[in-house]
């Protein structure tokens, strides 16, 4: 009697049990787990990428506003992990970090992060640009087609969180 009790306990939580796979298929959100880097950022809000856009669109050279928002990464700074381009549609954001006090996992590129910190509008000048090309695996004759400043859109990060599925490199 008590081997035909645990036997249907074991069938019982077999049958309950769904995988994160089963609940992609059936369109049920499954919410992400995060590692926080640098300072501890809240998961609170969270200005999606089409708000981004807007905010940029708003500010001028000079302009500085503190936010939090979430989109993918599409490169990292493959040097040390010192940096790194976020997707924001036909643009991207140069993300730092404040202090160089931390650095994202070289492998992070394709996957969304949340960032918080400053969002601001700057000019990079063509010594920076031609590092950053540098940093990113462009080749010798890439880098000497930066011949003039560029107005970018940054970000300068206190905390970012990432995807727990993530690599940190210590």
């Amino acid at each position: 009697m008590k081997n035909i009790a645990l036997l249907l306990l074991c069938l019982g939580m077999i049958a309950c049990k769904t995988t994160t796979e089963d609940k992609k298929q059936d369109n049920i959100a499954v919410e992400t787990q995060y590692i926080s880097i640098g300072d501890s950022v809240k998961e609170e809000n969270i200005l999606s990428k089409n708000e981004m856009i807007d905010t940029y669109k708003k500010l001028k050279p000079g302009d500085t506003i503190d936010l939090k928002f979430k989109t993918k990464v599409n490169e990292v700074c493959q040097a040390k992990g010192c940096w790194m381009r976020m997707d924001l549609g036909e643009e991207e954001v140069m993300v730092k970090f404040k202090d160089y006090a931390f650095f994202m996992p070289l492998d992070l590129a394709g996957k969304e992060v949340i960032v918080d910190g400053k969002a601001f509008v700057a000019e990079v000048s063509v010594e920076e640009q031609r590092h950053y090309a540098e940093d990113g695996g462009s080749t010798p004759e890439e880098i000497a087609l930066i011949t003039e400043p560029k107005r970018t859109l940054s970000f300068m990060s206190s905390g970012v969180l990432i995807p727990a599925e993530s690599s940190i490199e210590e």
